[in-house]
């Protein structure tokens, strides 16, 4: 890969906030349609694979969470990757092994071919393709950030409710052999998702402003630091401490109730091509929510304040999932899946926004990479727990019971931890970063270079001074010496008056 175009510049060029940011908006859309909505559109399978393969719920739930698991866990291997080589060709390496995967597991024999086949290829090609789209988007839009992070996580509910009846149509069509190699083929599409992620370079002047002739390239180049391929000093702010702890207990039963949810409207009793539906309807109202939370995140006085809005987001999908555990009937499964499908929303657009602004776009491709690493062992024993649990229970009310106490639990430490730790070392922090910025470093620079001129022109005069207060004493006049000066020429040096001189 030598000839590939890095982005080193990233960070340290202005983000355009639109131009072909727009492009790579809906570039990250649709990977993250493909990312988010494969392991819940591949629950639809999950009834003819149990038959085929003489299985239980958990066991076919550990394909959506192996998906989820390799979404999550290689998340420093995508930093590293992204760091060394850049976004696009990580992005379309990524691409072929998602669409590799899913066509592999068509010819599974067994239930661990799907593990491998389906959770880790399929789940490693999908990793390396959204990792990179959030860090470009990241780069691409700075004041506009919040709408565009919401309208890029709209593509997972528009994935879903694309995906989901497609996969039902597929099953009885061409079984879930057939069905798993078509979806293999549209997973192509991930590699023009990459074709589109153009590194973000500084402008031509200001490259040639930056580029030192002759032997003062080779000593810029010398004191250049080499970037870090994973930066573990973003584990110093408290606040992405905070952040990965909530969010670790927050993916534990975030995903359970969408895996199983028309898995319980089939228990009801009710046919399959209507369980379906509930996730259409799911992703329909999550659809709408995402960019309208965004909108929302995105004002003046929100903004600063979006970790507070991201805790009320996860406590309304803690409280849902509580209240949905009473369900007995398809209506009731309907209303759960409206309120579910507004507060997922609001959870997804802004669970990546608080990131960035708590890490900046600098430390972002290394601190994503280590809450998501963090986030996968959450991610790999919440739905097979909650599998587990069914199977001994035979009630899907203690599964949504669960994955609710899990996701209010991690809103309540969120809120807390932020009001008691990050609001009293606000003051401290925020004074610190304006020293730090390179609007006060030049404001400094500019004051010193102005108080070293002041200091010249007093030590000048300073000198002057001193050097009038040196001058000897045989320099004043006195009028005495002068007089008899005049008097007597003779004795210095002058001539006396006669005849002689006269004529």
């Amino acid at each position: 890969m030598g000839g590939v175009a890095l982005d080193v510049g990233g960070p340290a060029v202005k983000a355009p906030d639109g131009g072909w940011g727009w492009a790579v908006l809906l570039g990250c859309f649709v990977i993250t349609g493909f990312s988010y909505a494969f392991p819940k559109a591949v629950s639809v399978f999950f009834k003819e694979l149990i038959r085929e393969f003489g299985v239980g719920y958990s066991d076919t739930a550990w394909i959506s969470s192996i998906l989820l698991a390799m979404l999550y866990g290689t998340g420093p291997l995508c930093s590293v990757l992204v760091n060394r080589f850049g976004c696009r060709p990580v992005m379309m390496v990524g691409g072929l092994f998602a669409s590799m995967g899913m066509i592999l597991a068509s010819f599974a024999t067994s239930i661990l071919h799907i593990y491998l086949c389906t959770g880790v290829i399929t789940g490693l090609g999908l990793a390396l393709n959204f990792q990179p789209s959030l860090i470009m988007l990241n780069r691409y839009f700075n004041e506009k950030r919040p709408l565009a992070n919401g309208l890029s996580a709209a593509g997972s509910p528009v994935a879903l409710c694309c995906l989901s009846p497609l996969g039902q149509v597929l099953q009885y069509q061409y079984g879930w052999r057939g069905g798993f190699l078509i979806l293999g083929g549209l997973l192509l599409n991930c590699c023009v998702c990459a074709a589109v992620m153009r590194p973000l370079l500084p402008p031509k002047s200001q490259q040639r402003d930056t580029e030192a002739p002759g032997v003062g390239e080779g000593a810029d180049k010398k004191k250049k630091p080499k970037p870090k391929l994973l930066d573990f000093t973003v584990f110093k702010d408290c606040g992405f401490v905070i952040y990965t702890v909530a969010a670790s207990i927050m993916v534990l039963g975030l995903f359970v109730p969408p895996v199983f949810v028309v898995s319980y409207a089939k228990e009801l009793g009710y046919e399959d091509t209507k369980s379906a539906l509930l996730l259409t309807i799911l992703g329909f109202v999550d659809m709408f929510a995402r960019p309208t939370c965004g909108v929302i995140a995105g004002l003046k006085w929100v903004r600063p304040r979006c970790v507070y809005l991201f805790s009320f987001a996860m406590i309304f999908n803690g409280v849902t999932d509580l209240v949905g555990s009473q369900a007995s009937d398809y209506s009731t499964l309907v209303v759960f899946c409206i309120f579910f499908g507004i507060s997922y929303g609001m959870v997804g657009a802004l669970q990546f926004e608080v990131l960035m602004a708590i890490v900046g776009t600098e430390k972002f491709s290394s601190a994503i990479g280590l809450v998501l690493l963090m986030e996968a062992i959450a991610v790999l024993i919440g739905p097979p727990g909650a599998g587990r649990l069914l199977d001994y229970t035979k009630n899907y009310m203690f599964v949504f019971l669960l994955a609710g106490s899990e996701v209010c639990l991690s809103a309540i430490v969120l809120f807390t931890c932020n009001l008691l730790f990050i609001k009293t070392k606000a003051p401290a922090q925020e004074q610190r970063e304006q020293e730090e910025s390179p609007e006060s470093v030049a404001m400094t620079s500019d004051h010193k270079a102005v108080c070293a001129t002041e200091q010249a022109h007093r030590d000048q005069e300073d000198r002057m001074l001193e050097g009038t207060a040196a001058r000897p004493d045989s320099t004043t006049v006195d009028s005495q010496e002068v007089e008899r000066f005049l008097k007597e020429p003779e004795n210095n040096g002058g001539l006396s008056p006669s005849p002689e001189t006269c004529l």
